[in-house]
C-alpha cells in the first residue's frame, strides 16, 4: 500500500507540474510591442485631447454647441506627424474659422519632443556617430532621424557655442596651459591636416576653466601670434606662466604677447623627445633617471642631478639621449620658481587629457569638410567636458 500511494502521489505530481506549463508562456517581445503600442496610443490620445481642449477655449463653446458667446467655428482639422519618446504619433490638429488656431501644447513647425532634441544634441556631443544616432533613435523611438535634421539641429548649438567661446574673460590667470590638436578636414577633394590651437587657465583661486579655442592651419608663429592677441583682447590678463610642449611657434610669439610671462615646458613631452633617441630595452631605466631630476627639492638640486643623469646616459652609450637632457633641462624646471604647492600641476600640460576627449569625439567623423565645422566641433565638446567635470 504505501508504494500505491507514494506512485500515486508522484502521477499527481507530474500531472500538476506538465499543467501548470501550459497554463500560460509568455511571448516577451509581443508583450512590449504591445505595451508600446498602448502607450503610444495613450499619448496620441492625450495630444488630441488637448488640442481640442484648447480649440474650445478659443471658439468659447464646446462642439456643437449652440452659444451667442462664440468666438468662432470648426471647421475640420489637419493631420501632422510628430515624433515623442514613445514613438511616433499622428496629431489632428483643430481648423477654425473666424479666429486662428494657435496651440500652446505644440510649437508650430515644431515636428518633435525637446526631449528628442536634447537628446540627440547630447549624443552627437558625447561622441556618437550620425549613422549610429539614427540607429539609436530608430531603436528608441521607432523612426529614424536624418542627417539632415541631426546637422540643423547641430547647428543651433553651435550659435550658442560660439557665443560661450567668444566670451567676456573677467578674472586673471596666472597659469596658461595651451596645445594644439590636429585633425583631418577635406580641401579641394584633398584630405589635408587642420591645428585646433586650445588653452586652459587656472584662476587666482586654483580653479581652471577652458579659455578658447581657435583655428590655425599649422602650429607656426602667426597662427600662435593670433589665438594669443585674440584672448588677450577678449579680457585675458594676469599671465605669470605658460605650459605646453616645445612648439616654435607658441616660444617666438609668447614674448610679443605676454612679455612677462614664462615659459614651462611639460615634463611628459620632454621625456618622450628622450625617448625618441633611448632603444626600447632602455627605456624603463631612462625614465626613472628622468623622473629622478623632477623629484629633487630645489632648482639647484635639479640641475645636479641632470648632469649626473646626463654623465650616466654617455656611460650607457646613449649621447643623443644626454645632449637632449643637456639641452634642455633648463626650460622644464622653471615650475621650481613657483609655491611648491603648485609644482605637480604646473610641470606637466593637463590639456593632454582634454585633447584625448576631443580626439575620442572627433574620431567618428572622419574628415570634416571645413576648418569652421572643426572648430565648431572641438568647442562644442570642450564646453561638454568643461560642464560636466
Amino acid at each position: 500500500m504505501p508504494s500505491v500511494k507514494l506512485s500515486y502521489h508522484t502521477k499527481l505530481t507530474e500531472d500538476a507540474i506538465a499543467m501548470s506549463n501550459n497554463i500560460i508562456q509568455l511571448n516577451e517581445d509581443l508583450i512590449k510591442n504591445n505595451l508600446k503600442d498602448l502607450v503610444r496610443s495613450s499619448v496620441e490620445e492625450t495630444l488630441n485631447a488637448l488640442l481640442d481642449h484648447e480649440a474650445d477655449e478659443l471658439v468659447n463653446a464646446d462642439k456643437y454647441e449652440r452659444s451667442g458667446d462664440r468666438k468662432g467655428y470648426r471647421s475640420d482639422h489637419y493631420e501632422r506627424n510628430f515624433s515623442t519618446t514613445s514613438g511616433d504619433v499622428t496629431l489632428k490638429v483643430p481648423k477654425l474659422k473666424g479666429i486662428h488656431f494657435e496651440t500652446a501644447i505644440i510649437e508650430r513647425y515644431k515636428r518633435r519632443e525637446c526631449s528628442i532634441e536634447e537628446a540627440l544634441i547630447e549624443m552627437y556631443l558625447a561622441g556618437v556617430s550620425v549613422r549610429r544616432v539614427e540607429d539609436i533613435t530608430e531603436a528608441l523611438w521607432g523612426s529614424k532621424v536624418s542627417p539632415g535634421t541631426s546637422s540643423n539641429l547641430n547647428k543651433k548649438v553651435y550659435e550658442h557655442i560660439e557665443e560661450w567661446r567668444s566670451r567676456p574673460l573677467t578674472e586673471e590667470y596666472p597659469y596658461v596651459y595651451v596645445d594644439g590638436v590636429y585633425l583631418k578636414c577635406s580641401w579641394g577633394g584633398k584630405i589635408q591636416n587642420v591645428a585646433v590651437l586650445v588653452a586652459i587657465g587656472v584662476n587666482n583661486e586654483g580653479y581652471r576653466e577652458i579659455l578658447g579655442a581657435a583655428k590655425g592651419m599649422k602650429e607656426d608663429h602667426e597662427s600662435w601670434k593670433n589665438f594669443f592677441v585674440w584672448l588677450k583682447k577678449r579680457g585675458l590678463k594676469g599671465v605669470r606662466l605658460i605650459i605646453g610642449d616645445k612648439c616654435l611657434g607658441m616660444l617666438e610669439s609668447t614674448p610679443e604677447v605676454f612679455p612677462k610671462a614664462r615659459y614651462q615646458r611639460c615634463t611628459i613631452h620632454f621625456y618622450r623627445n628622450v625617448f625618441t633617441v633611448t632603444p626600447r630595452t632602455k627605456m624603463r631605466t631612462v625614465a626613472m633617471m628622468q623622473k629622478a631630476i623632477h623629484a629633487k627639492e630645489s632648482k639647484k638640486s635639479a640641475r645636479e642631478k641632470a648632469a649626473s643623469v646626463a654623465q650616466q646616459l654617455r656611460e650607457m652609450k646613449l649621447s643623443a639621449a644626454a645632449q637632449k637632457v643637456e639641452e634642455s633641462i633648463e626650460e622644464t624646471l622653471t615650475y621650481m620658481d613657483y609655491p611648491t604647492e603648485h609644482w605637480n600641476r604646473i610641470r606637466i600640460n593637463t590639456i593632454e587629457r582634454v585633447n584625448r576627449e576631443i580626439k575620442c569625439r572627433t574620431k567618428a567623423m572622419g574628415a570634416f569638410p571645413d576648418g569652421q565645422s572643426a572648430l565648431m566641433l572641438v568647442c562644442a565638446r570642450l564646453r561638454h567636458v568643461a560642464a560636466s567635470n
